[in-house]
Order: C-alpha cells, then structure tokens, then sequence
C-alpha cells in the first residue's frame, strides 16, 4: 500500500529519471505579466522547492487530512504546493480568483479548508470571501501552527488529493472529492494520446486553469507521470497562440470547442503552421469547424467526454478513429468501464436510441477510478449513483459500431466555452433581487460558445425593457461570475409551471429558442462582455 501511486510519487519518479528536463515553463509569446520573458523551471529545480514546502508544511503541523485552498493561478508555485501538499497527504482546494466574494465564500465554507495559500493581488477579495477563524498566508510567507496538528501521511489509494467544484443540477457547486487513484487513472488513459504516447519529451500546452480537471488531471497529472513538460497559459491568447504553440515545441495542445472557433476567424498568417504539435484535445468542436481547422492548421482534432465525476474511470475519445466522424462524436470508451443508455424509467434503449448515459467500473468495486463522493452531501452522491450506476445526465446516441454521439443534457445545466453552469445558481441570483418576482434560465445555442445562458424574468413591478435588463445585469454582475450572466433575457409576465408547480424545463427552453428566432429577446451579450472585471479571464 505504501508504494501506491500519486501525483508526488510519480512527480518524484520523473525527477530522478529526468532531472535537467523542463517540469513546467511558459515561453516569452505567452505575455505573462510575471514573467513577460517567459521561464523555465527543471524537475531537479521543482523538486528542490518542493522539499522546501514540504518541511515548511510539516513543522507547521499539515498532514494527512489536511485540505488547503489555493488561489494562486496558473503559476509554477501552484503545482509546487500542490505536490508538497500531496506529499504528506494533505489536500488542495483549487480556487478561481474570477469569482465574487459570495462564490468564493461559498467554496471556502463547502470545503471546510482549514488555510488559504493566495497571491497578494487576491488580499481584497479574500477579505471579503474568508471567514475570520481562516487564516490566508502567502505564497512565500511562513505558516502558523495548524489548528489541527497531523502527522504526514503514507499516500494511499483512498486518500484525498484535492477538492474540485461542479456545477451540477441542484444549485450551488458541489465538492467533488478526488482520490490519488482518481488522478493515476486519469493519467493512464492521458499518456495514450497522441503527443504524449511514444514521444520522448512530449510537451503540452493549456490555457485552462487549474481548478478544472482537465489541466489539473490531465495536463498536469499526465506530464508529471510521463516526465512531459507543462506549459501554463494565463488564458488563451488568440493573436500570439501558434507563436506559443511554436516557441514551445509543444506536442500537444489543450482547448475547448470555442477556441478553433475563434482561431479560424482570424486572418491567415504564417504562424499557422509553425508547430510540430501531433495534435490538439478540443471536447465540443463543431464538426464544420473541425473539418476547416484541420484542413488549415494541419494538426487533427481530438474530441472526447468525461465529467469530474468520472474522471478517467469513464471517460471517451476519438484516438485512433480515422475518416470523417458524424456531428458530435465523442468517440468510445478506452477504459475498463460498463455503460448503459437508458430511458425515463432505467431501460435499456436500442441502438441507435437516445436516452441517458449511465457508467460504472467493472469488477467488484463499481465506483473505481470515480469522484470518492460529494463533500458533506451523502443523499446527493447516492443519488447520482442510483441502482449501482451512476447517472451522468447526459443524452447520448450509440451506433452499431459503438461510437457515442452527444445530444443533449438532461440536467439543468448551460455548457458555455467549457464551463457549466447551473441554471439554478443563476435562477436564485435572479430572484435575489428586488426587482425580479421570479426567473428561469436555460440554454441556447450559441455558434461561438456551443450554448449561452439565457434568462426569462417576471418583473416585481413595471420595467422599462432595455434599462431594466442592463441594470439587473450590472447588480448581477456583483454576485456571479462573469460567465454565468445571461447572455440573454426576455421580460415575461408568467412562467410555464406544471400541475406539480414545478418549472416546464422543455417548454422554457423551446420559448427561449423562439423568442430569439422572433426577436424578442435583448441581447446581452455585450453588456456581459463588459463586465469581465479582469483582462485574465479565463472564459473566452
């Protein structure tokens, strides 16, 4: 048990195969503006800090059991705290410093995070964010003694290596626990990609910040076991992309749906190929768009499915299927896992059918490789795993051959440039104002961002139509982060309720797909661009 992998054993592993080899580095087109020459940090270097951090944590009284909060972006000093962390047992919080006090507030007090590590920019909205009784340090600073003292643990399969939030269906983010095994499944399937498997140094690049599996597991947790260098992006920066991507030799590149958009927009130049990349993970690229960036930019698009739920014990991609794939493929599963699609009622449909993906590990222990469960929520992990599987809310199509092709949510979920969001956070910050007697929020399709949030409302009083929608927008945009204001809104005098008095899900989302074909809707979508309060910002 004592030799089980995790995120610091197999980091400690590469170091001593690799040492003079770059960890993680960002070259001088990234435009960092902390290190606007770029950097370049090697194992043997990281692993020297990181024995630093370790003894600071420890004679400090951190352990195994601990959990701390990181607001430190996507720097270096993130992933050197994390493995020191991991290291002795402990757990990270990876926290998202675009959010507003109450978000934050939220996170702090969900994850029951015993200390907060953040970068000095961060000193106001913390303030405003953690409670008294948390102490907030500093990246460089020393610790206080911890509350709880704890000694430093063994590293186990089952213990806790960070604390994600997802949106999910029920409102608020919910904690997602995730395991070492959690992050060494999540590698194993990460190293069979295509510019990571059989190269010697491979390199990936991604723009996505740390608190989404995506960089944390994959990227990150994918390099430090193959020994690959990291490269960390602030955001993603449209005119300077291929020059990174070039600068850095990367073989393989990180993005969403929305960044191949946006990168055939732009004017052809010679940039476009100058990498030597083997080929990009993109989930949710249009298939048009799909076709046009690999026929310009030389370099094949990889699409794929999982969920923080899932991690890589469920997960698919389209490694290996040659020729032209139908819209929306996710391709199959590589994985040992058991999947079933199902109707309303937990019946297996036909192929061919859609319904509900629902998975599981195969063998004796179904939740393998699985988020361990929600922080704090028993009923609602239980819920998720409902007749030993569990439920992904995610409408799916299977062919004869086995490939997977994605329909639609089932839950009340926006998926907007990659985030999801919950329109039910949105629909109480909605009637959390005075101004609004009641709301409900869906998605519509958005041919840049796959969906945007839109938003109907019931006025508490009369509304003058664009007046009232842009200031609404503006108090809204003091308690959401920016990617959750709707992008849409349309003033209604009722709301659709069934004989239950719950919401007509399926009636919203075909009025709000009509009111935007009528042009009844106001367009919010540059009021909401305006209030990206950070050049930073992680969503495009």
């Amino acid at each position: 048990m004592e030799n089980a992998e995790t995120p610091y054993r197999a980091f400690s592993r590469s170091a001593a195969a690799h040492p003079a080899r770059a960890f993680v580095m960002a070259p001088p087109a990234a435009g960092l503006s902390w290190a606007p020459k770029g950097y370049s940090m090697t194992y043997a270097e990281a692993e020297h800090k990181i024995t630093g951090l370790r003894c600071k944590f420890l004679d400090a009284g951190y352990g195994r059991g601990s959990r701390i909060g990181l607001l430190l972006e996507n720097r270096p000093t993130f992933l050197l705290h994390w493995l020191a962390l991991n290291s002795i047992g402990a757990s990270i919080v990876p926290l998202n410093g675009e959010m507003r006090p109450e978000e934050l507030q939220h996170q702090i007090r969900k994850s029951r995070a015993e200390t907060v590590i953040a970068l000095e920019s961060y000193t106001s909205l913390l303030g405003q964010s953690v409670p008294d009784e948390i102490p907030v340090f500093g990246e460089d600073t020393a610790l206080s003694r911890a509350v709880s003292l704890r000694a430093p643990g063994l590293g186990l399969p089952e213990d806790e290596a960070a604390l994600l939030f997802t949106s999910g269906s029920s409102g608020k983010p919910k904690a997602c626990i995730l395991s070492n095994l959690y992050f060494s499944m999540v590698a194993d399937w990460y190293v069979t990609l295509p510019g990571v498997a059989k190269i010697e140094c491979p390199v990936a690049v991604t723009p996505l910040p740390f608190y989404h599996m995506n960089a944390l597991a994959c990227t990150a947790g994918g390099m430090i076991t193959v020994g690959g260098t990291i490269v960390t992006l602030d955001r993603f920066h449209p005119s300077s992309w291929w020059r990174i991507i070039a600068e850095c030799r990367a073989t393989l590149v990180h993005a969403l749906g929305v960044i191949p958009a946006i990168l055939l927009q732009l004017p052809e130049g010679p940039d476009d190929l100058s990498h030597v990349a083997n080929a990009i993970f993109s989930p949710g690229v249009d298939a048009i768009h799909k076709i046009a960036f690999e026929s310009r930019f030389g370099l094949p698009v990889l699409e794929g499915w999982s969920m923080t739920e899932t991690g890589g014990a469920a997960v698919t991609d389209t490694v290996g299927l040659v020729g032209t794939l139908g819209p929306r493929c996710i391709g199959r599963p590589r994985v040992a896992v058991d999947w079933r699609i199902v109707d309303d009622h937990g019946r297996e449909v036909a192929v061919g059918e859609v319904g509900e993906l629902v998975v599981r590990a195969q063998g004796a222990d179904l939740r393998r490789g699985f988020f361990s469960g929600y922080l704090g929520d028993p009923v609602a992990t239980e819920e998720a795993w409902k007749g030993g599987w569990f439920h992904t809310g995610d409408i799916i199509r299977a062919d004869a051959d086995g490939l997977f092709y994605f329909i639609d949510r089932n839950k009340s979920i926006v998926r907007r440039s990659g985030e999801n969001i919950s329109a039910l956070e949105v629909e109480a910050a909605l009637v959390a104002d005075p101004a609004v007697r009641s709301a409900a929020v869906t998605a519509v399709a958005d041919a840049m961002r796959g969906e945007e949030v839109f938003a109907f409302v019931v006025p508490a009083g009369l509304a003058d139509t664009d007046g009232f929608a842009t200031d609404l927008l503006s108090r809204l945009a003091k308690r959401l982060t920016y990617h959750k204001l709707p992008g849409f809104l349309a003033l209604v005098d009722s709301l659709p309720f069934g004989g239950t008095q719950k919401l007509l899900r399926g009636q919203i989302k075909a009025d709000a797909e009509a009111a935007l074909m009528e042009g009844k809707a106001i367009d919010l979508r540059r009021e909401k661009a305006a209030q990206r309060t950070k050049a930073g910002s992680w969503a495009p």
